[in-house]
């Protein structure tokens, strides 16, 4: 029997995913949880063979969670589960330690699937992102690629919407250190202005 911990804000979210594990009779949801500090809590008592976490949280992204959720359980195997499906949402879960991403617009059944992907010490995709990554240009010509992991960070919080006071604090760095990183992002995306790093970013599918 493989553990299962839940991680996403929204319970009616929650409630599906639950409903949808709990007919496989090998795998079974032992905690539910609505933010990262709950997630980080469960993990640490529970030891699970697997969470699945969306990157849209109430107290901060998904991906530094995913690395602290890997140091708290080196063990415990990660999918994520989101409504983004563009990059560089899905390299970076990969890079932080993610073993499989699910897009919130597949069928149910692929989030089984990935489970158990996961748990035979596979990667996974779902389909649509298979897709997506057959028929894109080479990750090299993109110049969000040219952004150092804490500049990513900072440039996925602004294009979710949040001010730089509520970058700062997701982060746990200071209000000005997050405005000289989104500078540099605006230099190397080639940015002249507030307006054309959220266009660049909904180009990509990373605004909202």
């Amino acid at each position: 029997m493989y553990s299962i911990v839940l991680v996403d804000d929204h319970a009616i979210v929650r409630e599906g995913f639950k409903r949808l594990i709990d007919m496989e009779a090998d795998l079974d949801v032992i905690a539910e949880c609505r933010n990262a500090d709950e997630a980080v809590e469960a993990v640490a008592l529970h030891r699970p063979d697997l969470v699945a976490v969306d990157l849209s949280l109430p107290d901060g992204s998904g991906l530094p969670l995913i690395e602290h959720l890997r140091s708290v359980a080196p063990d415990t195997r990660i999918v994520v589960l989101s409504m983004h499906d563009g990059e560089p949402y899905v390299s970076e879960a990969l890079r932080r330690g993610a073993s499989g991403y699910v897009t919130k617009g597949v069928a149910p059944e692929e989030l089984v699937a990935g489970m158990r992907a996961v748990m035979r010490g596979e990667q996974y995709l779902s389909s649509d992102l298979k897709e997506k990554r057959a028929g894109r240009a080479p990750e090299t010509l993109d110049p969000i690629n040219r952004l150092t992991a804490r500049e990513r960070e900072v440039f996925l919080l602004l294009a979710s919407g949040r001010a730089p006071k509520q970058v700062a604090a997701a982060l746990g760095i200071g209000q000005k250190t997050v405005y000289i990183h989104r500078a540099s992002v605006m230099n190397k995306l080639g940015a002249g202005s507030e307006l054309d790093l959220y266009r660049m970013a909904s180009e990509r599918g990373l605004a909202g």
